[in-house]
């Protein structure tokens, strides 16, 4: 890949370039120990994996090692997580060891908007690029669909209560549910960000037209369909989770399910292919699993528990990924995903930036995620604020050594980085006894990622004392607090009205409070407001609802202003991707 120039070209050129001597999925899965009949293809260069015929057959193998690639609160400036886990996984290559990358299919939502498709970037990527960022298999597709559906039935159910009944409910095998219009869990979902519908009035017409109601649009990936998907570990177990999916309360204030529904069937039905974790490969040749969902923020944020279990009966070395930054995305893998999977890490890296670093450092906000109208302090040296930037970078350290985790902090380089400013992250880190490597994974594959791959051999080499924050007979207030105060620095807890009262029903219900906790809060900050950077002090976590999804297996804390609908900027991505007529193939997908 010498000749490739990613300061030169866009990502998708050089995807586009690489793709070209792409192995097929067919030799991937051979490469990989897969057998064809365990091989389902969509084409020729990716695929699916039956992973249930994969783990019967070899059940006996031992796991490789586990890593986790985090990262520091992120900045529109980016820091390059998907970027570094590819870079990682080639870098594993370039030494010859068996390995499997596994991160999270992208969001139509981000793809077409501001941030991205998180295939990484530069010489390091997963390819397919255009399949890869705009629908794969359908599993999203299928998760629309299967959602919606749950929202069919839920809408169309109030129509016919209300026009009908009790005899009339009867003579079709049904019973009144006495659903609670103000008081249903669930949106419809659109996988794109679209603002214009997060609130609504629907059922506007004539009886025969609905429910008049307020209701509106969630992004499709922080569906709970999304959540059950990432954690479940077989179709029965998956099967069984959607028929707890709780979408309204009664009038009496009782759960109203879709098994009350009689749509889990259905729903189910429409998720059957999501799932088996999808095949593909970096530009380098090395595997990749796909499955799952990101926005660690407003969801779970992980790839899934099957494509981990398959991978790490495939691969001496499976890294994976978890959303935005360690108070986000790390957190819910250690305290969520682990204790569901029973999975222990060997190793979680964090990347860093030195421009992501001077942001947190106090230098003006960035007004965009390149080089034009960014402040000259970017592009020169201040050592100053990167080493005041490094609180935030040595909080997150701290959450994963919170774990019992072997953290590696991986310094992303960019060329305007100087020495003195990566000897001073490297100071600041090496003080509290964690390792740093610097890395060039962007700029040079795998061969720029060596010191970062044999800093995290070594750290999986150690021994490890792997443990939960919290156990789940911990109290819901309890487990929020130690989340707020341990991870995200924060003083203490407040909650509105509507959230203690959730809070204390909750605590008393017997199944209820044995769920994980899922928070829901912005990634731009340790804290609930995206505008404090670096690690706030002085400040208390405010929840302002706690919602159940109790078919995933979790309630969820929603703290401050957050949204499960983000919005299009004035610039999204979507002006800039076309098709090439001449050349048959997508441009502009980054």
């Amino acid at each position: 890949m010498a000749k490739l120039d990613p300061t030169k070209m866009k990502d998708w050129e050089i995807a586009f370039e690489c793709e070209k001597n792409m192995k097929t999925v067919n030799q991937l899965a051979d490469e990989l120990g897969i057998k064809n009949e365990e091989l389902i293809p969509y084409g020729h260069y990716y695929g699916k994996v039956d992973f249930e015929a994969v783990l019967e057959r070899l059940k006996g193998r031992p796991d490789g090692k586990y890593i986790d690639v985090t990262a520091i609160t992120p900045t529109p400036l980016g820091e390059g997580k998907s970027t570094t886990t590819m870079g990682l996984v080639q870098g594993f290559g370039v030494r010859g060891l068996k390995v499997t990358g596994g991160i999270r299919q992208p969001s139509g939502g981000p793809t077409m908007n501001v941030k991205g498709s998180a295939a990484g970037g530069g010489l390091s990527q997963c390819v397919p690029l255009t399949p890869f960022s705009l629908g794969l298999t359908g599993d999203i597709n299928d998760i629309v669909n299967a959602h919606n559906l749950g929202m069919v039935a839920l809408t169309s159910r109030m129509q016919h209560e209300r026009n009908n009944d009790d005899a009339w409910l009867a003579s079709k095998n049904l019973k009144r549910l006495d659903i609670d219009p103000t008081n249903v869990e669930m949106k419809w979902v659109i996988d794109f960000c679209a603002q214009s519908l997060k609130n609504m009035i629907i059922g506007i017409g004539g009886r025969l037209d609905g429910f008049t109601m307020q209701s509106g649009f969630a992004i499709a990936v922080s569906s709970e369909l999304m959540a059950i998907l990432a954690v479940a570990s077989s179709l029965k177990d998956m099967r069984e989770r959607i028929g707890k999916m709780v979408v309204a309360y009664n009038k009496k204030g009782d759960p109203v399910t879709t098994a009350d529904l009689e749509v889990d069937g259905a729903m189910a039905a429409w998720m059957f292919n999501t799932i088996n974790p999808n095949l593909l490969q970096t530009v380098e040749g090395q595997p990749v699993f796909v499955h799952a969902g990101p926005f660690a923020n407003i969801a779970i944020g992980q790839s899934s528990i099957l494509l981990d279990r398959l991978a790490l009966k495939l691969a001496d070395y499976h890294i994976t990924e978890s959303g935005f930054g360690a108070d986000i995305g790390f957190e819910k893998f250690w305290n969520l995903k682990c204790r569901f999977s029973g999975l222990k890490p060997h190793c979680a890296v964090i990347v860093a930036t030195v421009r992501a670093l001077k942001s947190h450092g106090g230098a003006p906000p960035p007004a965009t995620s390149g080089n034009k109208l960014l402040d000259p302090v970017y592009s020169q040296e201040n050592v100053e604020l990167v080493d005041k930037g490094c609180s935030n970078l040595l909080a997150h350290i701290e959450t994963v050594k919170k774990a019992g985790i072997n953290p590696v902090v991986c310094i992303n380089s960019f060329y305007t980085d100087t020495k003195a400013e990566i000897d001073v992250i490297k100071k600041n880190v090496e003080a509290i006894g964690a390792r740093c490597a610097v890395s060039e994974h962007w700029l040079k594959g795998g061969e720029g990622a060596l010191e970062l791959t044999d800093a995290v051999i070594d750290a999986c080499n150690e021994q490890n004392d792997f443990k939960f924050l919290y156990e789940l007979d911990t109290p819901l207030s309890k487990r929020i607090e130690l989340i707020a105060k341990e991870v995200y620095g924060a003083d203490g807890v407040s909650y509105t009205p509507q959230a203690q009262t959730k809070l204390k029903k909750m605590e008393n219900d017997p199944e209820l409070k044995q769920l994980g906790t899922c928070m829901v809060k912005t990634h731009l900050s340790l804290s609930h407001d995206p505008k404090l950077k670096g690690a706030p002090k002085g400040w208390t976590l405010p929840i302002r609802d706690i919602l159940t999804y109790k078919g995933a297996g979790f309630v969820v804390p929603v703290a401050g202003d957050i949204s499960l609908m983000p919005g299009t900027a004035a610039d999204p991505a979507y002006r800039r991707v076309d098709v090439d007529i001449e050349n048959r193939r997508v441009v502009g997908v980054f």
